[in-house]
């Protein structure tokens, strides 16, 4: 569903400093942006900023950087990381592509990839974000043994990601096709998350570790 542009949110995103319009200012220091050397963790995708907001204040000494593309879902998570006070969260309007553009290599601990699109057509697989060609760059500005966790309620997506991993060379060190009733323990649910399992849909996650020594 396309998202109706508001006007007032671009100018409500441009006035608060935790809004980055110049990441490649930091692409060197991102350690600037926050003033400390915590950790990076990414979002791809964060939408309204539900799990994000969570996961940051859960883990003060963590650094979160919540990436989206619409104006319209940034703010309403900028929102949320303001009622909190929340000082470890940073917010990127911009395209997951550009990621190599704005990250050195090495510099990420942990990549989120919550209920991305699924682009069903086969023409499109080349679009989704875990596709091996999105991997691929991820993982040139991961830490060797970092992790991204993936989430999604599409079962083909899914199975095909499980692929699409191991293609990248990434270990697999968990997986679920039914996450609520897994032994999991540190979930933190998406509004997508809510919205599908109480409708009903199982939720599939998995985790999968960089393996710096399968890297092209």
């Amino acid at each position: 569903m396309r998202l109706r542009r508001k006007a007032w949110a671009r100018p409500e995103l441009e006035s608060d400093p935790k809004v980055i319009y110049n990441p490649m200012h930091y692409k060197e220091n991102w350690q600037e942006a926050f003033g400390n050397n915590c950790p990076i963790h990414l979002e791809l995708g964060c939408g309204r900023g539900q799990f994000i907001n969570q996961c940051a204040e859960l883990n003060p000494h963590i650094n979160y950087i919540a990436i989206d593309l619409y104006d319209e879902v940034l703010v309403k998570a900028l929102r949320k990381i303001n009622e909190k006070a929340l000082h470890n969260v940073r917010v990127i309007p911009m395209n997951i592509a550009k990621l190599e553009s704005i990250f050195k290599h090495d510099q990420i601990e942990k990549i989120y990839i919550n209920f991305c699109n699924p682009w069903p057509s086969r023409r499109h697989h080349h679009k989704r974000l875990t596709h091996p060609q999105f991997l691929s760059g991820y993982k040139k500005l991961m830490k060797d043994h970092s992790e991204i966790w993936f989430k999604t309620d599409d079962d083909e997506l899914f199975k095909d990601s499980l692929k699409y991993f191991a293609e990248a060379g990434f270990i697999e060190k968990y997986r679920t096709f039914d996450l609520h009733q897994s032994e999991f323990t540190e979930n933190i649910k998406t509004e997508y998350e809510e919205k599908f399992s109480n409708q009903g849909v199982k939720i599939k996650f998995g985790i999968f570790e960089v393996n710096k020594g399968s890297q092209d």
